[in-house]
């Protein structure tokens, strides 16, 4: 006897042949917890503790001292409600180190992509002591975020690689404009860093000489 067809071309179900419900192995349940919830507790980012360099070893280290330096600070547009905060704050912590306001630079650009070539333009005249480059990226429904984050990541190292003037990384890749807006201080993190990193090399050409 053959088996009958509705028009769709599939072959009706019969009763007495009905599948029965797949077994799961234990090791394909999912068993990952459930992602954050805004009241939950959210994991540090950071490890607790001083960092400390044993007594007995010759050390080079420098201050986030910023008398006498001369400073640019490259900043995205994109995202300006966030990037206008960053500013402020890279320019209230310049300001708190030392530096003078004449002997700042501040470079706008339109987004983060653009971050690396200025960064580089500015390093490459001699003229500054390190760059701050300062933006927001906030994640969307695309990869576009994981492409521009990643190229801004690596061209500003490759800037301060190429032309050994330190670049700092003042770049927030965030999944949510409150993520960013409560890393503002970032901006300030990224003023010390590049003046630490000036200081040093600072010495490193006083000793090479």
């Amino acid at each position: 006897m053959s088996e009958r067809f509705d028009g769709g071309g599939s072959a009706a179900p019969r009763p007495d042949l009905e599948r029965p419900e797949r077994f799961v192995p234990d090791e394909e349940v999912d068993e990952r917890p459930p992602l954050h919830t805004a009241d939950e507790e959210q994991p540090q980012e950071h490890a607790a503790g001083e960092f400390g360099i044993p007594e007995g070893y010759r050390t080079i280290t420098a201050s986030s001292d910023g008398a006498d330096r001369t400073v640019a600070v490259v900043v995205s547009k994109f995202n300006g409600e966030i990037t206008n905060r960053l500013l402020e704050r890279a320019l209230e912590e310049l300001e708190a180190v030392g530096v003078s306001q004449d002997a700042i630079t501040i470079a706008p650009v339109p987004g983060a992509f653009e971050l690396p070539l200025a960064a580089m333009a500015l390093a490459k005249t001699r003229r500054y002591s390190c760059i701050v480059a300062l933006g927001c990226v906030i994640r969307g429904e695309t990869p576009h975020f994981d492409y521009v984050a990643g190229e801004a990541a690596s061209g500003l190292q490759l800037a301060a690689i190429e032309t050994g003037v330190p670049v700092s990384f003042g770049v927030l890749t965030t999944e949510t404009t409150e993520q960013a807006e409560a890393r503002i201080d970032r901006a300030a993190d990224a003023v010390r860093s590049a003046l630490e990193m000036a200081g040093i090399f600072s010495q490193l050409r006083e000793a090479s000489k």
